[in-house]
């Protein structure tokens, strides 16, 4: 664990489009977020992390991908403010219970366990949404994928919008223009869209949440359907009670960070119709994904950029944050 941290002091590494991956970023407000923030009120913050982490994904491999996509509908939210953990209270409805999180999210007694841990060594010091920022990126580095300095400096967020949850968080069924908006919405281009969708390379998805793929049985609806892979979701799912059925987001590769997903889209073998949409609905896109696939090494650079990127959002000042020393619940003094 020593050496995997020591290495992500030594990174200095150039994504493909040239901005250096461990120089410094600001939320929306101008916040600095800095590698070094805990440098000295609370140096055993990664190590904590990644020890929590670490031991969570051994015990299964499937936690990987949830705790990245915790992170990733938390910053679509209000920016990365930790909303995402909040549970309801008297005074707002959270998060949780909004369509692209209800019964999908999972995480979150992970993100406790840290956040405990943490409180007793260093007491409202790391804020649960630098937290979610960092198991992230544990979750690709321990699952083969590449690592980053995190920045961090984030506020925990005092509110939650189940509204903006619903609205603001693209669905498995978005098409490429619907998914360039939302990403637009925030602040991402199209390539930190398709670059980021690469995180579909690990995890597993629900039976109802790709259920448009099923009906998709010959080539005259698209150009891409492989009547082979549709076949076999439709036998996985043909159950009368298929709630709780899920597949791998990469059949060939399901635990193990890298470029294979982009290799499926080709072969028409995306799970979500979000995910094969890259492919059949957009030349740009399309070209984007068939780069990752000759190159391994721009998609890892690329995602790498983009999280940081997707990571910087937010429109907290140090005012208007606080670090919560419960992730589901603010601080009431």
């Amino acid at each position: 664990m020593q050496l995997v941290l020591l290495g992500l002091v030594m990174l200095n590494l150039t994504p493909v489009f040239g901005a250096t991956l461990n120089e410094s970023y600001s939320d929306d407000s101008g916040c600095p977020l800095r590698t070094d923030i805990y440098q000295y009120t609370c140096p055993e913050a990664e190590a904590i992390i990644f020890s929590w982490v670490e031991e969570a994904v051994s015990e299964d491999s499937r936690m990987a991908a949830s705790l990245l996509r915790l992170h990733f509908h938390d910053c679509f939210v209000n920016g990365c403010d930790a909303s995402v953990l909040l549970d309801d209270t008297q005074d707002f409805v959270g998060e949780k219970s909004a369509a692209p999180n209800l019964n999908s999210l999972r995480g979150f007694e992970v993100i406790d366990k840290i956040k405990s841990e943490l409180e007793l060594v260093c007491p409202q010091t790391v804020s649960c949404a630098d937290i979610l920022a960092t198991a992230a990126r544990d979750s690709v580095l321990l699952s083969g994928g590449p690592i980053w300095e995190v920045q961090m400096g984030r506020k925990d967020g005092m509110s939650a919008s189940k509204e903006a949850a619903n609205n603001n968080i693209p669905g498995p069924n978005s098409t490429v223009d619907v998914l360039v908006a939302k990403f637009e919405t925030v602040g991402l281009t199209l390539t930190d869209m398709v670059a980021l969708s690469g995180a579909h390379t690990i995890g597993k998805a629900r039976c109802t949440t790709f259920s448009s793929r099923l009906q998709r049985t010959s080539d005259s609806e698209s150009p891409n359907a492989n009547i082979d892979f549709i076949a076999s979701l439709q036998q996985l799912c043909s159950g009368s009670d298929n709630t709780n059925t899920v597949a791998h987001l990469d059949l060939a590769t399901p635990a193990t960070f890298d470029n294979q997903y982009f290799v499926n889209l080709l072969s028409g073998e995306g799970l979500l119709p979000s995910d094969q949409a890259l492919v059949n609905g957009n030349d740009q896109t399309r070209q984007i994904v068939e780069t990752y696939v000759e190159n391994p090494f721009a998609f890892l650079e690329d995602f790498k950029y983009s999280m940081l990127k997707m990571g910087s959002l937010g429109s907290l000042s140090q005012s208007d944050g606080q670090i919560r020393t419960d992730c589901r619940t603010i601080n009431k003094f």
